[in-house]
């Protein structure tokens, strides 16, 4: 069984890092406001709003030490990414986890900070928090607050009662894993390579090609990513790009053709990606998702 960070109380204190892509510290502060309403404390890392001159919040040398800083200090009971991007994958090797497997805090985000999720799940067996970053807490909605509820310990409890065509009915049972489709990709033959079989497996992408998205799948198929999952959950794929000659299908029908004939059931356009819909899931935890034609259900076990 997977370890669990202790859920928060209030008073306790999150820090807030950009591992990957810059970001101005302005953009955080609504994030920071509303941290503060729900009774933590919080702690800016040296990498948020970093004097960067180019596309990262530091050099690599600099960002790792900061993410370390947080992943040591004692007070921080959660660290909270302030942007993805790119950039995780480039420091995950300068980080020393050894006092964090001993005292768990949680990791939070999602997009780049799959690089993170997958690492600390495979090498320490450690459950993280994929869900909306700094950036997202412009406006306060039930997806934001989906943070909080996780982090004081209430269970995760999805229900749609409109499910999409493409979905295939079953019942499944695993731990829930995943996070960024071309992330998890470029994983794949390195110490971060995410497991799957018996696993609930969730997938989300942003800005990529058509063609692309079928390459990363096929490579997913050849690498025996898909033929044993207990499930599959797919998300937000938006701002999608075709090229001049059109790939003939959908990104949803992409993914349908490749996962039809498994006998699993597969849940598609749940909210989980890049888009306001991003719903906080606990990774590495065991969850049952419940796929029929009047509803999709998934709830975290007790």
């Amino acid at each position: 069984m997977n370890k669990m960070a202790p859920y928060l109380q209030s008073g306790d204190t999150i820090g807030i890092v950009c591992p990957g892509g810059f970001m101005e510290r302005e953009n955080a502060e609504a994030c920071i406001e509303t941290l503060k309403q729900w009774g933590y404390r919080v702690k800016i890392g040296d990498t948020l709003g970093a004097n960067s001159m180019n596309y990262f919040s530091g050099s690599d040398e600099h960002r790792a030490k900061d993410f370390q800083k947080m992943l040591d200090d004692p007070e921080v009971k959660a660290i909270l990414c302030g942007r993805g991007g790119y950039g995780a994958g480039r420091i995950i090797e300068r980080i020393d986890f050894k006092r964090f497997a001993k005292e768990p805090k949680w990791i939070i985000g999602y997009s780049d900070t799959t690089v993170f999720h997958a690492h600390i799940l495979q090498n320490y067996g450690i459950s993280t928090l994929h869900a909306p970053m700094a950036g997202a807490f412009q406006e306060s909605d039930e997806y934001v607050l989906s943070i909080k509820d996780a982090l004081s310990g209430e269970k995760t409890m999805y229900k749609n009662d409109n499910p999409h065509p493409f979905n295939k009915k079953g019942l499944a049972k695993g731990e829930l894993v995943g996070g960024n489709l071309s992330v998890l990709s470029h994983l794949i033959g390195t110490s971060s390579e995410l497991k799957t079989d018996n696993k609930i497996l969730f997938l989300e992408d942003i800005g990529e090609y058509l063609y692309n998205i079928d390459r990363m799948l096929y490579q997913f198929k050849r690498s025996r990513k898909l033929q044993k999952l207990s499930g599959l959950i797919i998300g937000g794929f938006t701002e999608m790009k075709d090229t001049v000659r059109p790939f003939g299908l959908s990104v949803y029908e992409i993914i349908n053709e490749i996962t039809k004939k498994y006998d699993y059931p597969v849940c598609f356009d749940f909210p989980v990606g890049h888009t306001k819909k991003n719903l906080a899931l606990k990774t590495g935890i065991t969850h049952r998702l419940n796929v029929n034609e009047n509803e999709v259900l998934l709830e975290e076990c007790s």
